[in-house]
């Protein structure tokens, strides 16, 4: 369990790394390749048959991905950061499954959080040799927010994930994920004015992934 958290946390590391290196949108788009790597995961790691169908539908979001890195070079360090990113996320996802299903998920998510806190506080002196920043500490209003992120945004949800994943396959919990970058965009246009950033090619790359969520989603349907 506490390994699963190690991949969990390692996610966390990438990810905002992805959106530090270029933006928000970036960030959530590489996210959506999460589908695309559990399928080329899930059937190695489960030994199940690997279903073509879902591949095939998971290439158009590579191919989303790989225009928006095509065309638009400035963001190509926060793109191979979000593309391990996911691939981090896939595993999590399978192993969740996996040992979940011999633990209650209030036990799993304890200690997968104690996995990940260990890993991340034996990384932090590396982080901060590479990459000093000066004072971490949080201040002021940093303290609510992080109290909502912990208790809503990471406890809340990822013990939900846990459950949903003892009834379902993990290709589809996380194909809910690829719709991630539609809303998250769109916030991110609201909040941090992203939409000035945005070319037509990120346009293209994003109806792509769009589709690709809705075609796995009618094929699943069925």
């Amino acid at each position: 369990m506490g390994g699963v958290g190690v991949l969990l946390c390692l996610h966390w590391v990438f990810f905002y790394a992805s959106i530090k290196a270029s933006n928000v949108s970036i960030g959530v788009v590489c996210f959506s390749l999460v589908g695309f790597f559990t399928a080329l995961f899930e059937p190695i790691i489960n030994r199940h048959r690997f279903s073509f169908r879902e591949f095939l539908f998971s290439i158009l979001t590579v191919c989303g991905v790989y225009l928006i890195f095509q065309f638009d070079t400035r963001y190509r360090l926060g793109i191979v950061l979000g593309i391990v990113s996911s691939a981090l996320y896939a595993l999590f996802a399978i192993a969740n499954q996996h040992v979940g299903r011999h633990y209650e998920a209030k036990n799993m998510l304890l200690w997968e959080m104690v996995g990940g806190l260990v890993v991340l506080t034996a990384l932090f002196p590396l982080y901060d040799t590479l990459f000093p920043v000066g004072k971490l500490l949080p201040t002021g209003m940093d303290y609510p927010y992080m109290a909502f992120m912990v208790v809503v945004c990471t406890i809340g949800l990822c013990l939900l994930q846990i459950i949903v994943l003892q009834k379902i396959d993990a290709f589809t919990v996380n194909l809910t994920y690829n719709l991630e970058p539609v809303y998250s965009i769109l916030l991110a246009m609201l909040i941090f004015n992203e939409y000035q950033e945005l070319n037509f090619s990120f346009i293209i790359g994003i109806a792509l992934i769009i589709l690709s969520v809705v075609l796995q989603t009618v094929g699943r349907l069925k």
